[in-house]
């Protein structure tokens, strides 16, 4: 599975972005998809998941902002953002889990630079 994700940028505090993460190659082996942030000097964590049957996950520092969704006709996750404070500055990853009969795997894409100025 090949992830490209897109939609990063430059925003002032309470404005919006719209990520976006395509998947390629096997698409049919992906359970979930998700997306992690990494911020300078930090560990990359758990921003937001969704899975095949439409559950969702969000952290807690983002619940009620951000929105996580799919279309699987176009093999995209979205991460919607709004309300944006500077905490959320970081390289954002789009991430797949994948299943191949028993063996689990999961697949990155490059990172999109979000950064939220005060």
């Amino acid at each position: 599975v090949q992830l490209q994700a897109s939609g990063g940028g430059l925003v002032q505090a309470g404005e919006s972005l719209r990520l976006s993460c395509t998947a390629s190659g096997s698409i049919s082996s992906i359970n979930a998809m998700g997306w992690y942030r990494q911020a300078p000097g930090q560990v990359r964590r758990i921003v937001a998941v969704i899975t095949d049957g439409g559950s969702t996950y969000y952290a807690d520092s983002v619940k009620g902002r951000f929105t996580v969704s799919r279309d699987k006709a176009k093999n995209t996750v979205y991460l919607q953002m709004n309300a944006l404070k500077p905490e959320d500055t970081a390289v954002y990853y789009c991430n797949a889990d994948t299943q191949v009969g028993l063996v689990l795997g999961d697949a990155w894409g490059q990172g999109t630079l979000v950064t939220v100025s005060s």
